[in-house]
């Protein structure tokens, strides 16, 4: 007779919602990194504390390339 908590878990709606979204979220970040010019396995590096989170950060806010790069046709007209 404590205060012994219970159930305290998110449970299988929870992962599967994560298990929906998880996919979405890379997609973007490695189509910002194309459209920047960089590789999409960057997006990895975000696991680094801060620094590269950061770094990303500021890849992710920069203009795209103007002309056409390894990845494809210029992102904005």
């Amino acid at each position: 007779m404590g205060n012994e908590q219970e159930g305290v878990g998110y449970g299988p709606i929870y992962a599967l919602y994560l298990l929906a979204i998880i996919i979405p979220i890379l997609d973007v970040g490695v189509r910002r990194l194309h459209d920047v010019g960089k590789s999409g396995w960057l997006k990895f590096f975000a696991v680094i504390p801060l620094i590269e989170a950061i770094w990303l950060l500021v890849l992710f806010c920069t203009d795209g390339v103007a002309v056409q790069n390894e990845y494809g046709m210029k992102p904005k007209k």
